[in-house]
């Protein structure tokens, strides 16, 4: 009875509407000696990359077997339009606080030394 089953990926957005991805018919065999107990199985879906930002919704994979139906808890994916974008200025702080310092303690190097004189 379980042996017989179908794969659907699909996601919803928010406004609520349904869009399928991708659906699979499986059928497993079951080795001899191995009836009557649970297993599992990995089904992995690779999806594309997202091409705009209305993909954005929840992202789910439901089993279905004859009549019983299994979904998952689904994944939220959020699309933005300019995608991600380091904002790192470590460097450049780094090379204009050395600058400012060197700059700094050369004044007031000379400084000392015309004042000595």
């Amino acid at each position: 009875k379980y042996t017989s089953f179908s794969i659907f990926y699909y996601w919803i957005n928010s406004l609520g509407q349904k869009t399928s991805i991708y659906n699979k018919k499986e059928n497993v065999h079951i080795p001899p000696g191995q009836e009557n107990k649970t297993t599992a199985i990995s089904y992995n879906h690779k999806t594309m990359p997202l091409e705009s930002t209305s993909s954005t919704g929840t992202y789910y994979c439901e089993v279905q077997w004859n009549d019983i139906r299994k979904m998952g808890k689904g994944v939220f994916v959020l699309v933005r339009g300019a995608g991600y974008v380091q904002t790192s200025y470590r460097w450049e702080i780094l090379i204009t606080l050395t600058t400012i310092l060197a700059a700094l303690s050369i004044t007031a190097t000379a400084l000392l030394v015309w004042k000595r004189k």
